[in-house]
């Protein structure tokens, strides 16, 4: 459902405007208390826009304080989370003891189920997105660690990666007939998932990549294993997961099918009265096809499955295949991108 809110303050007299202005922003956001600056005149503009479970808002104003007090924390049952991106003037996001100065390009989150305050020097105009806590699936103790800390773009990561692609898909979102901006919205909100759980540290990434290569070393015989699946079990987005694999220099079906190969090549290898077939072993390793399980063999090792199980039982161990080279790699990735419904 889609649901479309404008508020402009300025025809009120000027001493009803602060008045109009928080009880739009409280209808929009969370109960709220606003103090209005000197400025004169003074005005305000909110449009705020709803998809799903994510709300869209632009709100300018001159300088002024925006207040969640406890008092309106207790009184209000909305406990959703903000993330407030600064796109002119400057915004200081007080909570949990920390101060965020937001200038223009600036982000940072904000917790509803906590009071905050936002300190307007001079006129300014930022764009909110509210999405419920859950979306984030982060404990309590690491939201707490997120709020009022601003996003860093520049060190890399998540953020730099996927902010810029945020504000693309938000302007989108306003030109994009009804059938696309759910869509676009959940879109809008997983990368904001993403973001968080980079941003709040929830997990070393060191020891996040041990946690999900050991899970999937111990789930490499699984041939419908699916990123979607590992990343369900991780609880982390699918993006986070395509985008730790990049950072290690593959992609979740290329790590899967060498590791594969690797366990198949080791079994092949191993001395024994009794053999599996090819196909059995290609199946024990989670290939469905035992056809593409030897194309993928002999271009990584440059011998068949057979080839290789003769040679290893005619010295007792096997040669040691030389490393790819960086033809062999491209027949290989060639390979993994044509098969990856074996993955």
């Amino acid at each position: 459902m889609v649901t479309h809110v404008t508020c402009a303050i300025g025809d009120q007299g000027a001493g009803d405007r602060p008045a109009a202005w928080q009880r739009a922003l409280s209808e929009a956001f969370v109960d709220l208390e606003v103090t209005a600056g000197r400025d004169r005149p003074w005005t305000a503009e909110l449009t705020a826009r709803r998809l799903g479970s994510l709300q869209i808002a632009t709100e300018e104003s001159g300088p002024g304080t925006v207040l969640r007090s406890a008092r309106a924390v207790a009184a209000d049952p909305r406990t959703h989370i903000l993330v407030r991106r600064q796109l002119a003037g400057t915004a200081l996001l007080l909570q949990d003891g920390r101060t965020a100065e937001l200038r223009p390009g600036g982000t940072a989150f904000h917790d509803a189920r906590r009071p905050f305050r936002i300190v307007f020097p001079e006129r300014q105009r930022a764009r909110i997105l509210t999405v419920p806590r859950a979306l984030l699936r982060l404990e309590e103790r690491h939201l707490r660690a997120l709020t009022a800390t601003v996003v860093d773009e520049t060190a890399g990561g998540a953020a730099a990666l996927l902010l810029p692609l945020l504000d693309g898909l938000v302007d989108e979102v306003g030109r994009a007939g009804p059938a696309r901006r759910e869509h676009l919205a959940r879109t809008a909100a997983e990368i904001l998932a993403t973001v968080a759980l980079d941003q709040a540290g929830r997990q070393p990434e060191p020891a996040l990549w041990e946690r999900i290569t050991a899970s999937l070393t111990a789930r490499l015989g699984e041939p419908g294993l699916t990123p979607r699946d590992i990343a369900g079990e991780h609880a982390i987005s699918l993006r986070y997961l395509h985008l730790l694999f990049q950072r290690h220099g593959t992609t979740v079906g290329g790590w899967l099918r060498t590791r594969r190969l690797e366990a198949a090549r080791e079994e092949l290898a191993r001395p024994g009265p009794v053999h599996r077939s090819v196909a059995a072993v290609a199946a024990r390793w989670g290939f469905t096809s035992p056809s593409h399980f030897s194309r993928a063999f002999r271009e990584t090792y440059g011998m068949s499955p057979a080839q290789w199980r003769r040679t290893a039982a005619g010295n007792g161990r096997g040669p040691r295949p030389a490393p790819p080279t960086l033809s062999d790699g491209g027949r290989i990735e060639r390979t993994a991108r044509a098969t990856m419904e074996h993955v």
